[in-house]
């Protein structure tokens, strides 16, 4: 029932996953969400968000980052970075936001994978859409209201995904 919601890789953090390795396999765009996912709810690029975008800029990854949130907000942060492009007003978890942003990053539902920290919009939208999903854990424990409540969703299906996980990883070592 839950499985439409599941990501394909759930990790801590965006700095966990391996980008150059996703690179040698053939990926060749990424989509990230922002706000609880790279840095807080609003808050500008860190500097360890302005090293990793380098990073991706110079292994030639594209970047664009898919935002529900309003143009100023996906701007300011995509200029902090000074790289990729960006949609703002999505409609996560709309699979249209991720077609459009694969046409401007030039890749393809093979070659392409997202980045986000909420089940109900970013990783249903790019499973939806086909594209490979990481699940990142939010940064800020700090959020609107309606972003709290749609966490206590979040649980049941979190958990259930777990526990999926942990079966298969026992099954592996028998």
């Amino acid at each position: 029932m839950f499985r439409r919601l599941y990501p394909s890789h759930y990790v801590d953090s965006v700095y966990d996953i391996d980008f150059e390795g996703l690179y040698r396999q053939g990926m060749r765009g990424v989509i990230f969400d922002i706000d609880n996912t790279l840095t807080k709810h609003g808050a500008p690029p860190t500097e360890e968000n302005k090293i990793l975008f380098g990073k991706l800029k110079k292994m030639g990854m594209r970047v664009l980052f898919l935002s529900n949130n309003k143009e100023p907000r996906v701007k300011m942060f995509r200029d902090g970075v000074d790289y990729g492009e960006y949609i703002y007003k999505a409609g996560k978890p709309g699979v249209e936001g991720y077609v459009r942003a694969m046409q401007k990053m030039e890749t393809s539902i093979p070659t392409t994978v997202f980045v986000g920290d909420q089940l109900f919009t970013d990783v249903w939208g790019a499973n939806k859409t086909g594209i490979e999903s990481y699940l990142v854990k939010p940064i800020d424990k700090h959020e609107e209201v309606q972003i709290v409540l749609k966490r206590m969703l979040e649980k049941p299906v979190l958990a259930c995904y777990k526990r999926k996980c942990r079966k298969e990883k026992s099954r592996k070592h028998e």
